[in-house]
């Protein structure tokens, strides 16, 4: 993994946590996340076409990826209005690369090592951590996990898609119809005055954040294989515990934390591995 990639997949693990807790601590994180969406899109509408270099040959991932974005968003802020982030992130963060990496050997036919291994047990291990050992978490795991084989699967598309587009232009468009799809179903439900009502710095800047970051994590797909950019950008998941507890008020103890942390040792091997 050369330092460039590594260096945007850590600035994109600092800004996907931002942009996890400001919707999370929303009033209403369904319409937060409507609002984020299409702000992101109008925001980085006109970089998008001044950076513009799209083949053919995308438009299947790009339907791929959107429409698994959909998916993802509707899981993530459904998520976040049942179980606690300091719960959910870190298991649907945390067990992606290590699907990644698990389909790109029984897939791919991508070879593993001793490091590899060891970083798969180290997340496991976390995981149980941050789960804790009350059966009440355990839906929140659950729903954790489906997340996680989301951001599994749009990331090894969208390693493929960006190998045929530029990362902004491709991020621009493979976006739109998830982000007008996912706020005109908002609005339907909940009626316009909802969304008008999130409108704030917050979820402007969480829009910026959220475009922001997956930017970043394609442009270093672009230089890196996927396992280890998945890897290295999960190290959010420490960012976020300790955020969520911070401006949450979420109890993060001394176990979510740890668990968080081993977390992030794992997928730190996994990348260096």
């Amino acid at each position: 993994m050369t330092t460039t990639a590594l260096l945007l997949a850590l600035a994109a693990a600092f800004v996907h946590a931002l942009w996890n807790v400001l919707l999370a601590r929303a009033r209403d994180p369904q319409a937060a996340t409507a609002v984020a969406l299409l702000t992101a899109e109008v925001v980085f509408a006109v970089p998008a076409l001044l950076a513009w270099r799209m083949d053919r040959s995308v438009w299947p991932y790009i339907v791929a990826s959107g429409a698994l974005q959909v998916v993802y968003f509707a899981l993530l802020v459904a998520a976040y209005r049942v179980w606690p982030l300091s719960v959910v992130y870190p298991v649907s963060r945390g067990v992606a690369p290590v699907l990644v990496l698990m389909i790109g050997i029984a897939v791919l036919g991508h070879s593993t090592s001793v490091g590899q291994v060891s970083g798969v047990c180290l997340v496991g291990a976390g995981i149980l951590l941050v789960r804790g050992l009350r059966p009440a978490r355990g839906a929140g795991v659950a729903v954790g996990l489906v997340i996680a084989c989301v951001i599994a699967t749009y990331t090894l598309v969208d390693k493929r898609g960006v190998t045929h587009a530029g990362a902004l232009p491709y991020l621009e468009i493979s976006m739109l119809m998830p982000a007008l799809l996912y706020a005109s179903t908002v609005a339907r439900a909940k009626g316009l005055p909802a969304l008008r009502a999130e409108v704030s710095r917050s979820t402007l800047v969480a829009g910026i954040a959220t475009f922001g970051a997956y930017c970043l994590v394609l442009l270093a797909l672009q230089r890196a294989a996927a396992a280890p950019v998945a890897a290295v950008r999960e190290t959010s998941v420490v960012v976020t515990a300790l955020l969520a507890g911070r401006f949450l008020a979420e109890p993060v103890g001394w176990m979510r934390v740890a668990g968080a942390a081993v977390v992030a040792c794992g997928i730190a091997l996994l990348s260096l591995a």
